[in-house]
């Protein structure tokens, strides 16, 4: 064979190869979005701005839990028929919910905080759904906390579900949600962007007169929130410092006869120019 016809065969054996290894060759399948629900009760309008701000910014589904026999506009009037309700043992009645759940990945599960834990209509869904698989990511409003021990019994009501970190944000506080919840999305990796690593708080110390001011400032005027700082861990955060107090029950001067709750902690931050304010409490 003489070198012009080996030439002629290399160059087609070269061209059959790259055909081959062309049509052979897979495109690389591309990671599907989880189909997302908001599902939410909402008792004042709270809960609901923080849900229609998660459905706007993920683009996801969304839906409220509804009762058959919804609660008094009256914040005291709900607080009466809550406790005669639990004392009695009864979770009140929802309507059906509309969306399909077995059909979604992830389901952002939104509530107030009463009495420590998740409202009763969202006791009655957890009792009839089937969350199995499936991620819940919480999300709150409360007076001063309760996101930590929602979550503790969710865990429990659906003990065949992820439960993810949760947002929870303090109703006096709802204006500062939209920056916040952007923040917990993109931390959370529901949403692309910059992710924001706070530092660590520093080692806790007994308080000094500033910080006491600061401590006081921050809880002045919330009648449910009459305590004592005693030690504090500070760290900064973008625009200001963050505080993290351990606290103490004092007694009440209008309820003599109600014993102290013990011990808390009290997370307050400290915007560069602005006022201090608590964010939340965990007892």
């Amino acid at each position: 064979m003489n070198m012009k016809n080996l030439n002629l065969l290399m160059v087609l054996a070269t061209v059959m190869l790259t055909a081959v290894s062309c049509g052979s060759k897979k495109e690389t399948p591309k990671e599907e979005t989880p189909k997302m629900l908001v599902l939410y009760y909402s008792q004042t309008g709270n809960t609901k701005a923080v849900a229609e701000e998660i459905a706007t910014k993920l683009g996801a589904d969304i839906e409220e839990i509804v009762m058959v026999n919804p609660y008094d506009p009256d914040f005291q009037a709900t607080i009466d028929r809550c406790m005669k309700e639990r004392e009695q043992g009864i979770i009140p009645e929802i309507q059906p919910v509309k969306a399909d759940i077995a059909a979604y990945d992830v389901i952002f599960l939104g509530f107030p905080v009463w009495f420590g834990t998740y409202a009763p209509p969202v006791q009655k869904f957890l009792l009839g759904a089937d969350l199995s698989g499936k991620k819940i990511v919480p999300f709150c409003t409360f007076g001063s906390g309760g996101l930590e021990s929602s979550v503790n019994d969710l865990k429990q009501a659906a003990p065949n579900s992820e439960i993810m970190p949760g947002y929870g944000v303090r109703a006096a506080r709802l204006e500062a949600m939209p920056k916040e919840l952007d923040i917990f999305l993109k931390t959370s990796g529901f949403l692309e962007g910059e992710v924001i690593q706070l530092e660590a708080f520093e080692q806790p110390h007994d308080v000094s007169e500033e910080e006491t001011a600061i401590f006081n400032a921050a809880v002045d005027g919330y009648p449910m929130l009459h305590a004592k700082a005693k030690t504090v861990a500070v760290r900064s955060i973008p625009d200001g410092k963050e505080y993290l107090f351990t606290a103490v029950d004092l007694p009440r001067e209008d309820k003599p006869d109600m014993p102290p709750a013990g011990e808390m902690k009290v997370y307050v931050t400290v915007e560069n120019g602005q006022t201090p304010v608590f964010t939340k409490v965990i007892r």
